[in-house]
């Protein structure tokens, strides 16, 4: 029994360590990054300004959520104060310049810039903090990339249906073309959107995301298509009025990679029809060349609609001049992606009836012996799928470059991040790899994030930064961390460290947590 039980353990490990060599996003190798490749890092106005009342400034759809609902923020903080960028935004250039990076993309608060919300009531203070933030990072010669919408909606766009109320489209287009007149000349990259999905989907559909409106099955698509209006309403006005500043637009999506759960035609299915009706949501409209919204997503509504007795599809209709005048309205396509899931088709009814999680009827797991020691349980290590996302994208869409906006790994705190140094460096190689080998359209890269910040339903517990924010401290101290130095030396030789092994994971299950991070493996292999 005893040699049974050793069998058992030395199997476990060789299957284990086998099975981590298929997540590298491929062998070590000798590649460089091109030369004309960009390397940025990325924040977000809520995540780090904080000075949420200050100068003018509104609330948004954030800043009442978490005041209203306490129990929303998984340590019961607010981002009030956040790492005070407002009134820190010197340093924060400052740091950009130590990483060596080419670009800084951060967004612009709706609220501070326009406090009701409209044109009507332009706040000088808030065009000035952009402003000098921006003149100090071209006093470093750091690029800025600007989002225009990251989540923070001012509360009194949302009191009159937010994304929901078509008007919305004309509302953006007025606040995008104060932004486009104060700073365009000195601003040469533009995302109109950060990860409309979120917005949409777990913002109106659902409650993971403010305005937390859980109107599921109709609110998320009513977002989706006012929210594709208005930025085809924007491209449009830009190309128009502002082409002679050399400027490009784009969006920054989300998407996770995904895997059939099993290798039946079924489970293969389930892949595609998660690709398409989820990132294909938004990127069929835009950069596919057909346009509109994808085929898959709009027969799947539709079915479910007259099953539910509905008179018409949930999911609204673009016009087909509508269809045109979104197709192509984007110069890069942006990517933001940090895991990678398992997928099944549902044998049965999933998710809130109407939902689009129903409608869709997918079935989303991750193997519990891909490696992780993150603070967010869902950010499992698999770089192999970063790989095949740039490569599928570069497929799909072909003709757009796609800019990586955002990567990244969270923990709980420390200046010696092991494991994300090590993320990094696996996500790099796949990405180097995806470029040479593959051919995929990269030419761009961001790290999330420059700092440790607001991690919106996770407050301050999850934290992301190359920098470590001591949030206890008057100054917010801002301290490099290991990955900082990783990045920086990356970015110096345009290539991975000598010492990179692409089949180590080791930083990720480390003895000294053994047993709650690999309990699970070990369970899964024998029951498996």
């Amino acid at each position: 029994m005893e040699l049974v039980k050793y069998v058992l353990i030395f199997a476990f490990f060789c299957n284990g360590n086998a099975e981590l060599d298929t997540l590298a996003g491929g062998e070590k190798s000798n590649y460089t990054f091109p030369k004309d490749f960009v390397f940025g890092v990325s924040t977000a106005a809520v995540q780090i300004e904080g000075a949420w009342d200050e100068d003018g400034k509104s609330p948004s759809i954030w800043d009442h959520l978490v005041h209203t609902n306490k129990t929303f923020v998984r340590d019961g903080s607010t981002a009030d104060v956040a790492a005070n960028s407002y009134h820190l935004y010197k340093r924060d250039a400052e740091m950009v310049h130590e990483l060596g990076v080419n670009i800084y993309r951060f967004s612009i608060s709706w609220p501070r810039v326009l406090p009701t919300g409209f044109v009507n009531n332009i706040n000088p203070l808030g065009i000035a903090y952009y402003d000098n933030l921006i003149n100090e990072l071209l006093r470093y010669n750091i690029t800025p990339m600007v989002t225009i919408y990251h989540w923070d909606l001012p509360q009194k766009i949302q009191d009159i249906g937010g994304w929901t109320n078509s008007l919305i489209v004309d509302y953006y287009t007025d606040y995008a073309n104060v932004l486009f007149k104060h700073f365009a000349h000195k601003v040469k990259y533009w995302v109109t959107f950060n990860e409309p999905m979120q917005t949409c989907l777990e913002g109106y559909g659902g409650t993971y995301r403010a305005p937390a409106l859980n109107r599921h099955g109709i609110a998320e698509y009513l977002c989706t298509h006012n929210l594709l209006k208005a930025h085809a309403n924007v491209y449009h006005m830009f190309k128009t009025h502002y082409n002679e500043t050399g400027g490009k637009l784009g969006m920054s999506l989300d998407s996770n990679w995904a895997e059939p759960r099993s290798n039946t035609a079924r489970d293969r299915e389930a892949v595609e029809v998660y690709l398409s009706t989820h990132m294909g949501w938004y990127a069929h409209p835009v950069y596919s060349p057909s346009g509109n919204y994808p085929p898959q997503l709009i027969d799947l509504v539709n079915a479910k609609s007259k099953k539910q007795n509905y008179t018409r599809s949930r999911l609204p209709e673009f016009t087909k001049e509508e269809v045109d005048f979104i197709r192509g309205t984007a110069d890069f396509f942006g990517l933001n992606h940090y895991t990678t899931y398992l997928l099944s088709m549902a044998d049965k009814e999933v998710g809130a009836i109407p939902s689009h999680e129903n409608d869709v009827g997918v079935v989303r797991v991750q193997d519990p012996s891909w490696p992780s020691m993150s603070s967010s349980s869902w950010l499992k290590v698999v770089p192999s799928g970063f790989r095949r996302l740039l490569n599928y994208i570069t497929k799909k869409y072909p003709g757009y470059p796609i800019i990586v906006t955002e990567n990244g790994y969270a923990d709980y705190s420390g200046l010696d991040d092991t494991a994300r140094v090590s993320y990094y460096s696996h996500y790099l190689n796949a990405l180097l790899h995806a470029i040479h080998e593959d051919h995929s359209n990269v030419s761009g890269y961001f790290a999330w994030s420059l700092m440790d910040n607001f991690e919106w339903d996770d407050g301050y517990v999850s934290r992301f930064g190359l920098y470590l924010v001591d949030f206890k401290s008057p100054n917010k101290t801002r301290t490099p961390k290991q990955s900082a130095k990783l990045y920086t030396e990356v970015i110096a030789s345009r290539r991975l460290p000598e010492d990179y092994n692409p089949h180590d994971f080791s930083a990720f299950s480390s003895a000294s947590a053994l047993a709650p991070s690999l309990l699970p493996f070990i369970l899964y292999r024998l029951l498996h």
